[in-house]
């Protein structure tokens, strides 16, 4: 693929096709590519990285990476490689990250104690301005200084508040009830950090964070 155009500047990202479907594995390596480039921006002084250093740095081949874009677009010049902060931005747009999207916390447990103060949010494109727990002694307390409201009130401050994406930390067995309350209010993309599947319509995205799940992905490469 070629990778900047013959004058040396980016090429705008083509407009996708609507009959194509990106595959969601390419789509989920996006925001990879994006991390390892912002961190090379923060880094160092550079201005250009080509496909085989940034698939070094990730372990994914350079024709993957070049794959991979191609399907919004052409980002690069052969020879001269990708311009780093150019090729944030259009990541960024891709992934409509160039607004910021506020985010309702379900839990206010331990796990949610860590969510809500975890610095690396805002910077990437995510704020939580909500969390809901139902346990009577911490409703009214603060997290973060965020005030911890009774998830009596989700589904209307989902309503009126238009929140399209919650975070789910909560124990398994309230975890689909609660998926449920939020899709029905009009929740479109949930993260959940509780140990089990979820039974949501297609048109909800659902990602799951579960760390038992992947020490039991490694331990099948480790010799007892």
């Amino acid at each position: 693929m070629s990778e900047l155009q013959n004058r040396g500047r980016p090429a705008v990202a083509e407009e996708i096709p609507e009959d194509e479907e990106i595959p969601d594995i390419v789509i989920g390596r996006l925001p990879v590519y994006l991390r390892a480039l912002t961190h090379m921006a923060e880094e160092s002084n550079k201005v250009t990285t080509s496909s085989h250093e940034l698939g070094r740095k990730l372990g994914i081949s350079s024709a993957q990476i070049r794959k991979d874009l191609s399907h919004f677009g052409e980002f690069g010049k052969q020879g001269t490689g990708y311009h780093i902060n150019y090729l944030i931005g259009q990541l960024r747009q891709i992934l409509h990250l160039e607004q910021e999207w506020p985010v309702a916390l379900i839990g206010a447990g331990s796990i949610g104690h860590a969510l809500a103060h975890y610095p690396g949010f805002q910077p990437r494109g995510f704020r939580i301005r909500w969390i809901f727990d139902k346990d009577s002694d911490k409703v009214g307390q603060e997290m973060n200084g965020l005030p911890i409201q009774d998830v009596a009130r989700l589904e209307a401050t989902i309503r009126r508040e238009k929140i399209r994406i919650v975070i789910l930390a909560v124990p398994a067995a309230a975890a689909q009830e609660m998926a449920d309350r939020v899709v029905k209010a009009g929740v479109t993309a949930i993260l959940s950090y509780a140990p089990i599947n979820l039974t949501v319509p297609e048109t909800v995205q659902v990602r799951y964070s579960d760390p038992v799940i992947q020490l039991q992905r490694m331990t099948y490469y480790l010799e007892p």
